[in-house]
């Protein structure tokens, strides 16, 4: 089978392409012919090793696939062990959903890991109160085009989104945010707190690091919640004192979906909720790029250069 296998860690000039054996499914798995593979930020960091988990080589990246089975179910499902850029791969039968007819490739891949991210984001960390205000940094891209439409659907009273250029910050607002401002780092505490109406806010949810975390948690309201699920700039954030959390009564939670799979009622139950709003047409996940699977590198490049928006798919057919 065709597949995107890497032999040593990098950039995206280490994603090759390469023909390798199918693989075969063990017990509790099924063989899914794959159709489309979900790109995710994770995925650059297993590129390169620098994630939460280690990554052992060779390794076929990816942890979302949407395909169908020999029986012919369409599913969706997260690969715990990558091996989603191939034409073919073990998935495990806990971890796959199947798909509704009304909802396409893409946007079954936008939810399994994003779409299930966020609900987490803000029912289980931040477990956001209707009226609270909500900043969503990079709202423009997978997670945060979706934690967008979840904080007002579950009634946030003021959505404050980030991006980086003015066309994702006006994605931001057609999906339902009620102001989007510049995402760069200098001031930007003042900018959110002005976007708030000159008051701190509640609840923010940050995957930057860096400065951008130091300024998203100085800019948080008494009781105020800061959910810290990445670190795209690579850069650490300044540490944390107990004494400066306790002087506000602030909060500061991590959020790393793989601690849900094993736990009853945290992966596909959320992950059912979502196919279903999408169904009802009150959740629009946003497919921001289709690549093909020779390409796999070029989404990397785009990625990491924060040219994408939505959700980035590999067409594993082409």
């Amino acid at each position: 089978m065709r597949a995107i296998q890497i032999t040593e860690f990098g950039g995206p000039e280490v994603l090759h392409e390469a023909e390798l054996p199918d693989p075969v499914p063990g017990p509790g798995e099924v063989l899914v012919e794959v159709d489309h593979a979900g790109i995710n930020y994770a995925d650059t960091h297993a590129v390169e090793d620098s994630y939460l988990s280690r990554t052992e080589l060779p390794l076929v990246p990816g942890g979302e696939i949407v395909g169908r089975t020999g029986d012919g179910r369409r599913l969706v499902a997260l690969l715990p062990r990558n091996g989603g850029y191939a034409q073919r791969a073990a998935a495990t039968e806990a971890l796959a959903h199947e798909v509704p007819d009304e909802v396409t490739d893409g946007q079954a891949l936008a939810l399994i890991v994003q779409g299930v991210t966020a609900w987490h984001l803000l029912r289980t960390c931040a477990r956001l109160v209707p009226g609270e205000s909500v900043v969503v940094h990079a709202a423009a891209g997978g997670t945060g085009s979706l934690a967008v439409q979840l904080a007002k659907s579950y009634g946030a009273g003021r959505v404050i989104a980030t991006a980086s250029n003015e066309r994702k910050r006006d994605l931001a607002l057609e999906l339902g945010a009620d102001i989007a401002i510049d995402a760069a780092p200098e001031d930007l505490e003042e900018r959110l707190v002005e976007a708030n109406g000159g008051h701190k806010v509640d609840i923010v949810l940050e995957m930057t690091g860096g400065p951008v975390f130091d300024a998203s948690l100085a800019a948080l309201a008494r009781f105020g919640r800061l959910i810290t699920y990445g670190l795209a700039s690579r850069v650490p954030p300044t540490p944390v004192a107990p004494a400066s959390l306790m002087a506000h009564s602030r909060t500061v939670t991590g959020f790393w979906l793989a601690h849900c799979l094993r736990r009853p009622g945290m992966f596909r139950e959320p992950l059912g909720e979502l196919l279903g709003m999408t169904v009802k047409g009150d959740l629009t996940p946003r497919v921001g790029g289709v690549y093909p699977l020779s390409r796999a590198a070029d989404a990397h490049t785009d990625l990491r250069a924060r040219r994408t928006w939505g959700k980035l798919v590999l067409d594993v057919r082409q």
